[in-house]
C-alpha cells in the first residue's frame, strides 16, 4: 500500500486545502465538547448535590427523574429528538443553531453522569464536614459551597477526568445532524478523495491528541488540588 498525504495539500473545491477543512473540523469538534462540558458540570453539579438533600425529599425525586431520564436514553435518540422533535413541538426552537441543540443533547447527557459521581463524591464526605460548616454559622447553601462541593470536585476528579474524555470522544454524534466535526469531515473526505486510510488515521490522531490533552489537563488540577491526608480510590475517596 502506498501512502499518499499529500492529500491534505489538495483543494477541496471551496477554495481551501483539506488540511484547513480538517482543521476547521477539529475546530468545531473542540466546541461542541467545550460547551457541552461546561453546561453537563453546571447541570450535573446541581442534580448531584439535590440528589443528597435528604431532608427535600421532593428535590431528590425531582433530581432523580432527571438522571434516570437522561442516562437511560441513547445519546444518538437524543440528538435526533432534540434536532427533529424539540423544534416541531416547540416553534421557538426552530430559532436555535443546530450546534447548540447538539450541544443541550451531549450536556444533558453527560450532565446525568456527571450527577451521579457528585452525589457519591458528596456521600463519601465525613459527616463532620458538614457539622463543621453548620458550626461557622453557615447556612446549608454555603455549606455546600464552600466546604461540601469544593472538596468533593477534588475526590471525583479521577471519574470525572474520564467523562471529560468520553464526551470528547461522544461529540462525534454531531456528525448525524450534519454539524461540520472531525467525523463528517473524515467521512466526507474520504468519499471525495478515496484516501480513506490517510484520511481517518489523521482524524485518529487528533481524537487521540486532544483526549490526551484533556486528561494532562485533569491530571494537572488534581495534582494541585489534591486534599492533604484524603485517598482517592475510583473516585469515590475515602478518609482517614
Amino acid at each position: 500500500m502506498t501512502w499518499d498525504w499529500q492529500v491534505f495539500l489538495n483543494d477541496d473545491g471551496s477554495g481551501r486545502t483539506y488540511l484547513q477543512w480538517m482543521l476547521d473540523a477539529w475546530g468545531w469538534t473542540l466546541a461542541v465538547a467545550g460547551c457541552s462540558w461546561v453546561l453537563a458540570v453546571v447541570i450535573g453539579a446541581l442534580m448531584g448535590t439535590l440528589r443528597t438533600l435528604q431532608d427535600q425529599p421532593w428535590l431528590v425525586r425531582m433530581a432523580t427523574v432527571w438522571v434516570e431520564f437522561f442516562r437511560n436514553i441513547p445519546l444518538l435518540v437524543q440528538v435526533f429528538l432534540w434536532y427533529f422533535v424539540v423544534p416541531k413541538m416547540f416553534p421557538a426552537f426552530q430559532q436555535v443553531p443546530g450546534f447548540l441543540l447538539v450541544v443541550f443533547a451531549l450536556g444533558f447527557f453527560t450532565s446525568a453522569r456527571i450527577a451521579e459521581q457528585v452525589r457519591a463524591g458528596i456521600q463519601a464526605l465525613p459527616k463532620g464536614q458538614r457539622y463543621a460548616g453548620m458550626a461557622l454559622g453557615f447556612t446549608s447553601a454555603q455549606t455546600y459551597r464552600y466546604v461540601i462541593l469544593p472538596m468533593a470536585f477534588r475526590i471525583i476528579l479521577p471519574p470525572l477526568t474520564s467523562e471529560s474524555m468520553n464526551l470528547l470522544k461522544n461529540s462525534s454524534v454531531a456528525f448525524a445532524v450534519s454539524i461540520a466535526e472531525l467525523t463528517m469531515f473524515a467521512m466526507q473526505a474520504q468519499e471525495e478523495t478515496s484516501r480513506g486510510v490517510e484520511v481517518y488515521l489523521a482524524v485518529t490522531a487528533l481524537y487521540a491528541l486532544s483526549a490526551f490533552a484533556v486528561n494532562r489537563v485533569f491530571a494537572l488540577i488534581e495534582k494541585k488540588t489534591q486534599i492533604p491526608g484524603y485517598i482517592v480510590a475510583g473516585g469515590t475517596g475515602g478518609g482517614h
